[in-house]
């Protein structure tokens, strides 16, 4: 009962918790389970409101006190909200994202990361000490969700990635999978625990819902790079009941690993940066072109933005003076220009060379030289390459001398499944 009580006073509507309070009686399903615990026979009619009085008290008190340290842990953005994290097992690791609710969020885009953690397992590398790291990942960073930030166990959403869907399909691992899932359910002493393995057309249409304003929603084109492989699409009907899947089979992470493994005993900037370009073409060739020929999305779609985490590392560099801007706007011209400086200068992008060029005075360069520093070191220079590369190769396939798309690239995306979800698995 109780975590159904915290999802009805989340998502209600009113203004303030003393507005549902009032409405209490009129929610059926909880005026009997109330009647049923309240049944005094011997006590006198006068002193029954009372007594029923005191004990809603009780009932109610532990529940604000969990609403009300959860959101005391953040300085929140939105007067009506809810906080929720999302557990997310990828490709590279484990990622916590801890993100404020506004009402209304899947009309307004009414979402604001209040945190955002990873941890590098590598998980598909399926081997016993990968599994043991994300095992531990996984179970520390939902034991921080819970007791570091308070939020209640019903609103942390844990998932499996397509990606790792993918891989382990692939080399026929999915009992790893099966495994991690069994074992953490087992060490947080929670057998019903929901971990859904999402697979590519739910990830790819809950990340659309999420990201996307609905003012936008249908002649935007979202295309999500991952670690291990390229999943998006858009709604080409002009509702949301159907959703039109573009995805590759390449990501960030898997393009770095062919390109390392054809520079042979070179293992210098020099030859990756080569041998990268023979990847690219290669993937452009072979699954780009058909992919965006086959999606149908050029003639419908005015806007192309793009998720993930290489997304986030290229307008974070580019344009670090715009830190606290969620979607940047590029051009296939700028991020060309980008890829020849993460070769030929990598080292102006570290945080002390960014912020020593800046020269406007009202900037928060601290905040900037932490956020910099932070994409250096989630990505080398190989792995910014690679996947600049094949946000590049994508690009390319929407420019033309007739008709000019629009580029985004989108900065909070890992929070895009999560706050469509919670959308759509909570009561309205």
């Amino acid at each position: 009962m109780t975590g159904n009580f915290v999802l009805l006073i989340l998502f209600q509507r009113q203004k303030n918790l003393v507005t549902f309070f009032s409405h209490f009686s009129s929610v059926e399903p909880y005026g009997v389970a109330f009647r049923y615990f309240y049944r005094p026979p011997n006590i006198s009619p006068m002193c029954r409101p009372i007594i029923k009085q005191l004990l809603f008290s009780v009932v109610l008190l532990p529940l604000s006190l969990t609403l009300l340290s959860a959101q005391e842990n953040f300085k929140l953005k939105y007067t009506t909200s809810s906080v929720h994290a999302g557990i997310e097992v990828g490709s590279k690791g484990v990622k916590l994202s801890v993100v404020e609710i506004g009402a209304n969020a899947q009309t307004r885009g009414a979402f604001n990361i209040l945190k955002d953690t990873a941890l590098n397992t590598d998980f598909i590398s399926f081997s016993q000490p990968t599994f043991h790291a994300t095992l531990l990942g996984l179970y520390n960073l939902y034991s921080m969700a819970l007791k570091d930030y308070k939020i209640p166990s019903n609103q942390v959403f844990t998932t499996v990635s397509s990606g790792v869907k993918i891989q382990a399909e692939k080399e026929d691992k999915t009992n790893w999978i099966n495994k991690l899932v069994d074992s953490f359910r087992l060490k947080i002493n929670e057998p019903e625990r929901d971990v859904k393995v999402i697979d590519v057309l739910q990830e790819a249409r809950l990340s659309h819902l999420g990201i996307v304003p609905e003012g936008r929603r249908y002649n935007t084109f979202l295309i999500d790079i991952g670690s291990g492989n390229t999943k998006g699409g858009y709604f080409p009907n002009g509702n949301t009941n159907y959703f039109k899947l573009f995805q590759l089979s390449w990501g960030t992470k898997s393009m770095a690993n062919a390109t390392e493994k054809r520079c042979d005993y070179d293992n210098g900037i020099s030859n990756f940066y080569k041998q990268l370009y023979r990847v690219a073409s290669e993937v452009e060739n072979s699954e780009i072109i058909y992919a965006v020929n086959e999606s149908g999305s050029y003639p419908k779609s005015d806007n192309i933005a793009f998720s993930g985490g290489i997304a986030w590392a290229v307008a974070t560099l580019m344009y670090p003076e715009l830190v606290d801007n969620t979607v940047v706007a590029v051009t296939f011209d700028k991020v060309a220009n980008f890829i020849d400086k993460l070769y030929n200068d990598h080292a102006s992008l570290s945080d002390v060379a960014i912020v020593k060029n800046l020269t406007d005075k009202n900037l928060d360069k601290a905040l900037i030289a932490k956020e910099v520093k932070r994409v250096n070191q989630v990505f080398d220079q190989k792995s910014l390459m690679a996947g600049t590369a094949l946000l590049l190769k994508i690009m390319r396939q929407f420019e033309s001398i007739y008709e000019k798309k629009q580029f985004f690239l989108v900065k909070n995306g890992q929070v895009g499944w999560i706050s469509a979800y919670v959308d759509q698995n909570t009561p309205k």
